[in-house]
């Protein structure tokens, strides 16, 4: 049976650094086209933070153990909050909750179903996260139905993801979620 080679330790240090180095000029270049192009509008820095804030991101997760789900939840909440506050600063015209924020909640339950697909018989430690951004999703769609915001496909979009995503999700663990309280609870 052949088994997938396991990256060294050098091997990735050198890719997260080339990552890195790609990102920083990134950065310039956005610099570069806010200047030349908008010079009256600083929109650069507001791209080159979330490239830092995704890097901090990134690193902390590879050097710490934590639980995934939950840190995809936290991530989630503190993005959402970020970008409303951007979109307050810049004068609050609803991108944040028409576009942004389903986008971030789309990308959160992409995320929690990967996890769930790839360690299944782990689920019932991501189900608690699983269960509040999938409540999470339901927000746009509420302030979509009640006219808080303009344009809503995102959040219909949004609302079908996280829907699919939770009843694929029950499909898949049930079982071993009802095994697992059954375990736990001594009830077989």
């Amino acid at each position: 049976m052949l088994y997938p080679q396991k990256l060294n330790s050098k091997k990735s240090d050198v890719m997260i650094i080339i990552a890195i180095l790609i990102s920083i000029a990134v950065g310039g270049i956005l610099i570069l086209i806010n200047h030349f192009a908008t010079p009256n509008i600083h929109w650069a820095g507001l791209s080159n933070a979330g490239i830092i804030y995704i890097w901090i991101t990134v690193l902390y997760a590879i050097n710490h153990n934590t639980n995934i789900a939950g840190y995809v939840l936290l991530e989630t909440t503190t993005i959402s909050l970020l970008t409303s506050y951007i979109d307050y600063k810049t004068g609050c015209r609803g991108w944040s909750m028409s576009l942004a924020i389903p986008i971030i909640l789309i990308v959160a339950n992409i995320t929690m179903f990967v996890l769930t697909i790839v360690s299944h018989k782990k689920y019932i430690r991501y189900a608690i996260y699983q269960l509040i951004i999938c409540i999470l999703s339901l927000l746009p769609l509420y302030f979509a139905l009640n006219n808080f915001i303009q344009h809503k496909v995102m959040s219909f979009v949004l609302t079908g993801i996280s829907a699919v995503n939770f009843i694929v999700t029950i499909c898949l663990c049930a079982r071993d979620v009802k095994d697992d309280i059954i375990r736990k609870f001594h009830l077989g």
